[in-house]
This record gives C-alpha cells, sequence and structure tokens, in this order.
C-alpha cells in the first residue's frame, strides 16, 4: 500500500462570500456542524497516514496558526503570506519549500467529504494507490454532482473512461466536480514561477500531455461558500451521523 506522510494544505484565502462570518475568523476555522472546517480536511489527512502537513495563512493568520498549534494529529509548519497571497500555485510552490521532495497530498481548506464506508480504505488512500508517476502528473479525487451540497453547479471536468481527465464541455460525457484533494510528486513544481499564480496552469498542462487522471471518491462533498450554505452542510451531516 502506498502510504504518503507529507501534504499541503491550501487554507490562506479570504472567504469573502461567506461575510459577515468570515469579518471576524478566516474560512478554514468557521465551524460546520461543531467542527472547524480545517479539522475535517487535517483528520482525513491523518487517518490516511499523513505525519507532516504545511499549511498556507493570510486572513487572521494569528488565529490559524493558534489553532494548528493546538491540533494534535499532525506535525504543522505554517506558510506565512501574510505579506502577499500567491494564489493556489504559488501558495503550493512556496509550501513545498517546507516540506520533503517526493508524494504528498494537496488539500483545499474548505471542502471536505463525509460517509466513506467504515474499515475500508479511505478516498486518500485509495487516491495514492491510484497515482502512477509514470503516467500521471497529477490525480485529482472527484466527485459526481448529485453528491455534492453548496456546490454551485458547475462540472469542472469530464472524465474518461481510463481515467483521463478533461476540461468540461456542454454535452460531455461522464462530467465530474474536483473534490479539491490531489495526489502528486513534488518535483512538478520545481521550477515554478515565484510570484502568484493559479494551479489550474498545472492542470492544462496535464491534461496537453494526457497526464491529469482522476478517480472517484465514496461519500458525500460538501463546500460551504456562503452563509446559506451553512444549514444545508450540517443537514448532510446530520443525516450521516444518523445512519440515514
Amino acid at each position: 500500500m502506498t502510504i504518503i506522510q507529507q501534504a499541503m494544505v491550501l487554507a490562506a484565502g479570504l472567504g469573502t462570500r461567506l461575510r459577515p462570518i468570515t469579518d471576524t475568523m478566516p474560512k478554514p476555522l468557521v465551524p460546520v456542524s461543531g467542527k472547524p472546517m480545517i479539522d475535517y480536511a487535517l483528520d482525513a489527512l491523518a487517518d490516511a497516514g499523513v505525519r507532516r502537513a504545511a499549511v498556507n495563512v493570510h486572513h487572521f493568520a494569528g488565529m490559524m496558526e493558534a489553532h494548528l498549534a493546538a491540533y494534535p494529529r499532525l506535525q504543522i509548519v505554517i506558510s506565512d503570506e501574510r505579506a502577499a497571497l500567491m494564489n493556489s500555485g504559488g501558495g503550493l510552490a512556496k509550501g513545498l519549500k517546507l516540506l520533503g521532495p517526493g508524494l504528498l497530498y494537496v488539500m483545499n481548506a474548505d471542502l471536505f467529504w463525509i460517509g466513506e464506508k467504515p474499515g475500508a480504505k479511505t478516498n486518500l488512500q485509495r487516491l495514492a494507490e491510484f497515482f502512477d508517476p509514470n503516467a500521471m502528473d497529477l490525480a485529482l479525487l472527484c466527485v459526481p454532482l448529485e453528491r455534492t451540497t453548496g456546490h454551485n453547479g458547475k462540472k469542472d471536468f469530464q472524465l474518461d473512461p481510463d481515467g483521463r481527465l478533461f476540461r468540461y464541455a456542454d454535452g460531455g460525457d461522464n462530467p465530474v466536480v474536483y473534490a479539491g484533494a490531489i495526489v502528486m510528486h513534488s518535483s512538478l513544481l520545481d521550477e515554478a514561477p515565484a510570484d502568484a499564480f493559479n494551479l489550474n496552469i498545472y492542470f492544462d498542462r496535464a491534461i496537453e500531455k494526457g497526464r491529469l487522471f482522476g478517480m472517484m471518491m465514496e461519500g458525500e462533498w460538501i463546500t460551504v461558500g456562503t452563509p446559506e450554505a451553512l444549514p444545508a452542510a450540517e443537514a448532510v451531516i446530520t443525516r450521516h451521523s444518523a445512519g440515514a
């Protein structure tokens, strides 16, 4: 079994659509069913065997640092973006400097899932085993639109029968939503720019080479982008907790 022991968690966004909640706290610390959003991601990483994670911070950085310092299940190092936000790609490239070379997970701090089968391999463990560095630049965790809560309805990719991902075009077969988790090798970003850039650049490069792959997750995927999305997210969690 492939065990990946390091991760980068992208957590530096401003969370503007979640105002007024994010006027007083960073988006990753907004509680969903009594648990800070980022802890769902951190718990998933710890459950998959990760030991060390880099987390980038910007908005209410001090609150983030205090929370992360108290998180018990991972060794967490801070990638400080107080001076300037680096976007998803720049933030990842900067955070990688705090980790060792090799395979890693990349996780968004504000997207998570519930409902994995007890006793079975987790979605992240399955994604690690799915990743083939000889054939893939990145392996993305994906979810069908009907198993999302709080999503805006956008279809990100289409998943081919061989597992390759392509940008979704109207009418395309097997549309999927990117679930916010990646397995990749750190060397992919060895030549990355030093300034802010979007990770979608690397997605598109991988698509051009036929090296962007996707794997369908198990369970229900949740995103909380607005205050109105919180009740829906908590209702799904309550339903799963009750075994429904």
